[in-house]
């Protein structure tokens, strides 16, 4: 199936194609996740090299990773002419199952594709402001997002994802899993959402591939005319808070 979309994307003149969270395993696999993890640059990641080449297109894409005896919940960006650029591990995991089966990834990152700034997040991630503002603030342009978004929470995609890319002025690309899996059912809602908060393609429940433009001059106009990064206070939120009244 990946090797199918990738085709098709270079075919309509794609340079990156996004794939959700876990997208290699399935998400609700349980202790599937132990026995199916791979270090990040494992037989498919070969594979998944081999289709980007071949295709002529990046590919992002979520899978379980090992690294030693830990476990984690990862992105993995491909690039066409140079193999993997950056491996992403999950910062914020959801719940009491994700915890149980994975470590928590400890650092952001920020990947340079031919210019292109490309900040990654997984799912829960960008529901934490501080996540996107931090990558935001590093130069990115563009937070790409695999998500295995759960219902009911349509909320994050219809409303969270917009705001996230308004409040830092840059594009977002949220694509998330579609249908169910086990006892899960999954929102689907994949977006790309321009630095103005406004939706450049969006996706329903069913799969679906999306297109969009990234211009970085829409992201500089944008935050001239909308300055949230450069009239923050930083020291100001590093001091404690004061309390008043009795």
């Amino acid at each position: 199936m990946m090797r199918m979309i990738a085709v098709e994307a270079a075919a309509q003149g794609a340079g990156l194609v996004i794939f959700p969270e876990m997208f290699l395993t399935g998400y609700n696999i349980g202790d599937a996740a132990f026995t199916l993890a791979e270090p990040a640059g494992g037989p498919s990641a070969a594979a998944v090299v081999k289709i980007s080449r071949d295709s002529g297109v990046a590919i992002l894409y979520g899978y379980p990773e090992r690294s030693g005896d830990r476990v984690f919940n990862s992105a993995l960006l491909i690039h066409p002419a140079g193999g993997g650029m950056a491996n992403y591990r999950k910062t914020h995991l959801y719940g009491s199952e994700e915890n149980r089966l994975f470590q928590r990834g400890d650092s952001l990152l920020v990947a340079d594709m031919e210019g292109l700034k490309i900040g990654i997040l997984i799912c829960y991630d960008i529901e934490f402001p501080e996540a996107a503002r931090a990558l935001a603030l590093a130069g990115a342009d563009l937070i790409a997002v695999p998500t295995a978004l759960i219902q009911p929470f349509d909320i994050v995609a219809r409303t969270l994802v917009p705001a996230r890319a308004f409040e830092n002025q840059v594009y977002i690309a949220y694509a998330g899993l579609c249908g169910r899996e086990g006892d899960q059912s999954y929102c689907g809602l994949s977006c790309i959402v321009g630095p103005d908060g406004q939706d450049l393609a969006r996706a329903g429940t069913e799969p679906a591939l999306l297109f969009a433009d990234i211009y970085p001059s829409a992201i500089s106009s944008g935050r001239q005319s909308n300055p949230y990064l450069s009239d923050r206070r930083p020291e100001l939120y590093a001091e404690p808070v004061k309390r008043a009244g009795g």
